[in-house]
């Protein structure tokens, strides 16, 4: 059965840390559909077009012999269960959905719309995230839901989107991404 995983990240800017990820994802699963979205509990600071470019820059500089990486801007929306929907019409029902979230989201995705049809319908791959620590009573509670969680064996890079945007700290992104913020005079 084709294993997918569904990484939509708001990616204001991507980072090195969504790099590790999707290179992580990339030799877990099968296939990685990303993309970039407005998340309704946060504020953006640069439009979906230009996050969506730079996710794209981004996949172009991981060296995958898998080639199973794709920018699917089609799944991006503000809910994850229309993007889960979305998928399973493009793979079909045969496939396993998992969508990937950071641990800082672990206590937030029970308040997100339907989610208790969201984790019927993909199971959730928690990424760890310093300063974000897994408890075994969310795990418990998704469970309780309807929820089917594995954690990530993965030590992400800290490279926050919000310390390139709030600290200036230019080393959380890659080079390409960097040219491209100056290029578009984006985060002034």
């Amino acid at each position: 059965m084709l294993k997918i995983a569904l990484f939509g990240t708001s990616a204001d800017p991507p980072t090195a840390g969504h790099q590790a990820i999707l290179k992580w994802l990339s030799y877990h699963f099968d296939w990685v559909a990303v993309w970039a979205s407005d998340n309704p509990f946060k504020t953006h600071q640069t439009s979906l077009e230009h996050r969506m470019e730079m996710l794209n820059l981004l996949i172009q500089e991981i060296n995958n012999s898998k080639n199973n990486i794709e920018l699917r801007k089609d799944l991006s929306h503000r809910r994850s269960l229309v993007s889960v929907d979305k998928a399973r019409k493009i793979w079909g029902n045969d496939a396993e959905y998992y969508l990937v979230i950071g641990s800082d989201l672990i206590q937030q995705i029970r308040r997100w719309y339907q989610s208790e049809e969201l984790l019927q319908k993909a199971k959730i791959v928690i990424v760890p995230r310093r300063g974000y620590p897994i408890y075994t009573e969310d795990i418990t509670a998704l469970e309780k839901i309807g929820g089917s969680c594995q954690i990530a064996d993965l030590n992400a890079p800290e490279a926050s989107s919000t310390a390139y945007r709030e600290q200036h700290d230019y080393t959380v992104v890659t080079q390409p991404i960097r040219e491209y913020i100056h290029k578009e005079k984006l985060y002034a």
